[in-house]
Parts: C-alpha cells; sequence; structure tokens
C-alpha cells in the first residue's frame, strides 16, 4: 500500500458533527494506518488542537456549535503545521474561496470517496503546508482563488454517471441519518438526488425498515423546495373514514363534529413537498380524487364546492408492489402510473451487509450520546455477529436491537455473548412461528390467523404498529383483525 498507507502513525483530526460520517472517517483513515481523533464540533475541536499534535485535520463546515472556519482558525492558532481538507454537503463557490483562503489546502462535496480524499491527503501531506502556507490553487493579482475542481465530477464522487471506487464512499445525511457506502445504497442516493434537481412526482417502493421517508426527506432537501414545507402522512395510520377530510380539509359543519373549519394536509404542503406514506393502503373509493390533485394541482375541502390550486412535489411511498396490486385490482392502473413518474427503490439491509458495522457504530454513538454516557466498546466478534443475521426488519430492526444491547449492557465491552443473550427473544419468536406452522394441520385458517395475531401482538408489547410491521401488513389491517376476531381492542395500543 502507498501514500496513506505508508504514512504509518500519521495523526489527522476528524471535525464533523454528524455521527455517522465521523464514524465513517474515522473507520476509513485508520484502515490507512492513521492514528484518529475525532470532535463533534467546534468546541471539542478547539481542545483537542489545543491539547494535541495533528499532521491532518479534516473538517466539516456547518456545524451546530460553529463552523470549519473556525476550526481553520484554531489549526492556525495552534496546529500551524497541520494541513487542513474542508467538507460539506452544503457545496458552493463562496464557501471555497472563503476556506482556502483562510487555509485549507482543499474543499470537497460531501458525500465523497474516501479514494478520493485519500488522493487529497497524500497531496496536502505531500507538500507539507499548513494553514500559513498559500491554498491550493491559484491566487489571482486582485485576491481571488481559483480553486481547482476535476471535471465530471458531482458531489457523489461520481465520474460521467457511473459509480467511481465505491467501497471507500461513505454517506451520512441527516440527523438521523442515511448512513451507509454500500455501491447499492450509493445508487440509490445517486437516483435519488437526480430525481430531486427535477419537479416530477416519485414512487418509493421498499421494504419496512429501510428508511423510505429518510430518502423522501433527502430529496426534498436536494431539491429547490428545501426550504419550503415538508408533510409527511401515513395513509395506514388514518382511519379511512377520516384520510379525506385529513388530506384535503374541511369546511365548517361538513360532518357532524365539524365545528371550525380545518386546512388539509395539501393546503398546507403548499410550495414544498408531500409525502404519501403507504400509499398502497389507500382506500380505491379515494384514488380517483388524488389522481386529480396529481393531474391537475387542485383539490376541493370536504363541503365546499370552490377548488383550491396548490403547487406541491408528492413522494409516495410504499412496503408493497404496486403494480401487484394494480394486477389484483386493489390499486388503480391510472394513479399507479401518474405516481411512477421516477420510480425509486432502497436496498435491504441483507443487501448491504457491509454497512451493518458502521450504523451499529452510527446507533451506538447517538444513543450513547442520548444517555448521557461514554461510547461503548464493540469488539469485532460481536460486529462480525451483527453480519450473520438477515434483518428482515431492515434498519429500524437493527436499531432497535443495538438500542436494547447498549440499555442493558452499560459499562462493558459489547461482545458475542451480548450478541447471543439479546437476540434469544428473535429467535424464539421465530421459532414460534415454525411451530405455528406445524401444528397448523386441521385447524381452521382463521383460527391460525387469529392465534397468530395474538403472538404477535404479545411479542410486540401489545404494540399494533409494530405488530404490523412484524406481519409485513398495514396497520389497518391489524385494527380490522383486533374486531374481526373480538380481540380486546384497548389491550392494544398504536
Amino acid at each position: 500500500m502507498n501514500g496513506i498507507g505508508n504514512a504509518e502513525r500519521r495523526t489527522v483530526l476528524v471535525v464533523d458533527d454528524e455521527p455517522g460520517m465521523r464514524t465513517a472517517l474515522e473507520a476509513n483513515f485508520v484502515r490507512h494506518g492513521w492514528s484518529v481523533k475525532t470532535a463533534s464540533g467546534v468546541r471539542e475541536a478547539a481542545v483537542a488542537a489545543e491539547r494535541g499534535s495533528f499532521d491532518l485535520v479534516v473538517t466539516d463546515v456547518r456545524m451546530r456549535d460553529g463552523d470549519g472556519f473556525e476550526v481553520i482558525g484554531l489549526v492556525r492558532q495552534h496546529l500551524p503545521g497541520a494541513a487542513v481538507i474542508v467538507l460539506t454537503a452544503f457545496g458552493n463557490v463562496p464557501e471555497a474561496v472563503r476556506s482556502m483562503r483562510d487555509g485549507a489546502l482543499d474543499y470537497l462535496t460531501k458525500p465523497v470517496s474516501f479514494d478520493q480524499l485519500q488522493a487529497v491527503a497524500e497531496r496536502v501531506m505531500a507538500k507539507g503546508q499548513g494553514p500559513g502556507s498559500r491554498a491550493q490553487g491559484s491566487e489571482g493579482g486582485d485576491g481571488s482563488v481559483e480553486a481547482h475542481v476535476p471535471k465530471g465530477e458531482g458531489p457523489f464522487g461520481f465520474a460521467q454517471g457511473r459509480l467511481r471506487a465505491p467501497v471507500g464512499f461513505c454517506a451520512a445525511l441527516g440527523n438521523a441519518g442515511i448512513v451507509g457506502r454500500a455501491p447499492a445504497l450509493l445508487q440509490a442516493l445517486q437516483r435519488a438526488r437526480a430525481a430531486a434537481s427535477t419537479g416530477a412526482d416519485v414512487l418509493v417502493e421498499a421494504e419496512s425498515g429501510t428508511g423510505k421517508e429518510l430518502m423522501a426527506r433527502f430529496i426534498h432537501e436536494n431539491s429547490d423546495r428545501a426550504g419550503k414545507a415538508f408533510v409527511a402522512v401515513n395513509c395506514a395510520a388514518i382511519p379511512e373514514h377520516l384520510i379525506e377530510s385529513e388530506l384535503f380539509g374541511h369546511a365548517k359543519g361538513a360532518f357532524t363534529g365539524a365545528t371550525m373549519a380545518k386546512a388539509g394536509k395539501f393546503e398546507l404542503a403548499d410550495g414544498g413537498t408531500i409525502l404519501l406514506d403507504e400509499i398502497g393502503e389507500m382506500p380505491l373509493n379515494l384514488q380517483p380524487k388524488l389522481l386529480r390533485v396529481l393531474q391537475e394541482r387542485e383539490f376541493e375541502r370536504l363541503g365546499e364546492a370552490r377548488s383550491q390550486k396548490v403547487d406541491i412535489r408528492v413522494i409516495a411511498t410504499t412496503n408493497r408492489s404496486l403494480s401487484a396490486m394494480v394486477e389484483e385490482g386493489s390499486f388503480r392502473s391510472d394513479l399507479y402510473y401518474r405516481l411512477n413518474v421516477i420510480p425509486l427503490s432502497i436496498p435491504a439491509l441483507r443487501e448491504r451487509s457491509e454497512d451493518i458495522p458502521l450504523l451499529a457504530r452510527f446507533f451506538a454513538e447517538r444513543f450513547a450520546k442520548d444517555a448521557g454516557c461514554a461510547m461503548p466498546v464493540m469488539d469485532e466478534a460481536f460486529l462480525e455477529l451483527l453480519q450473520t443475521h438477515s434483518w428482515p426488519g431492515n434498519v429500524r430492526e437493527l436499531g432497535n436491537f443495538m438500542r436494547r444491547v447498549l440499555s442493558l449492557h452499560r459499562d462493558v465491552v459489547i461482545d458475542a455473548g451480548c450478541f447471543e443473550l439479546e437476540f434469544r427473544p428473535v429467535m424464539r419468536a421465530q421459532s414460534m412461528g415454525r411451530v405455528l406452522q406445524m401444528s397448523a394441520a386441521g385447524t381452521r385458517i382463521s383460527e391460525i390467523e387469529k392465534q397468530h395475531l395474538e403472538r404477535t401482538l404479545a411479542l410486540a408489547g401489545g404494540n399494533r404498529t409494530h405488530a404490523a410491521e412484524m406481519l409485513g401488513i398495514s396497520l389497518r389491517t391489524v385494527r380490522n383483525k383486533i374486531r374481526e376476531y373480538g380481540l380486546p381492542p384497548r389491550s392494544y395500543a398504536s
């Protein structure tokens, strides 16, 4: 290995307020032989700069307690020999000019290929220049700085529409975070960013727990509507008789109990983006009205004749195959084709298992921070065992598992024993499903279904939403089945 790989014991300070990005950068630098210190913001960076010595500083620009320009100032004051590379998700020319004028030797836009970052780090370390030196690029006689940006490179580190060196790539987007560097995820993000640059409606079909709402927010935040409203509607969580009122609003007196006029979700989303989550649960009788809104961008409140125009971007998500529902007759074909302007998918976690250790560290750091305790140590055996599970509940299931492990195993090294101990309930649930299948012969289908629903609700602690996710059906179906089988509804919460 050359370049950074030979820079044994070189030290780097990584400053970023996104836990997933810090974790990814730390892992990649360590893999290439660096000694790494991380800081979650300007305050921690100031302490590290005063107490430590670093060859390289890699910093984000926009952080909760300050910005990367303050970090460059700290480097000038305390680490005059250190080189600085600036990373940001908000890349623009004025920031690039300012950072390089202040002393950064290069400026990259997140998410960034680690191979690209490695090449930049090699170059700036070879120059041996700190913030007191002339910045990378050329300075004109008027004091302007020209940053050299490789042609054909986009903010994802893609070259001419194809993924370049995806192995070293990491993405950490937003506070909750889309975290990962697997090629399948990066291709989905590339497609989502391309969709964001258009005004077209988007349909995201993916399994439960993969992060469909995060993807929708990513599209919104990377579009020209980013500063406007983002309104999320869970079509499965609204009782059928209330959906029309929730979506389109109602006039005073439109129905019993409508004591005042109310704006609907489409009206509230005017100028921004509306997310129709679990669109497959939209009742058939309301689908023509939704189709009209999508086609004409206008609607009427319930009980009103006057039409209202709206300027919206529609993103619909589902964990079901809408094309299969069209074949079954449970979803209108014209609505499906109108929604499916830009189809997107998100890979299941089992399809990007290389991201599981990265996600585990992300969740561990986030939960530790929420609990006000130190980041736990996770040994390699634990992380390897995580990768052996198929995670049918995807990232949501992994996150809940990590919360349980960290809640019950504080102040210890998280090892293989912790995995086996906390995984027993999951294995027991799977075993229960097998027993149910074996004992089903000769039993009425309705009785099997009732027993399976009762046991799943028990496993979910009575939470109907969690039970629906475990069963792969909608919340409305769970409610209907509870009513159909005469189960006590008050025993189960949404």
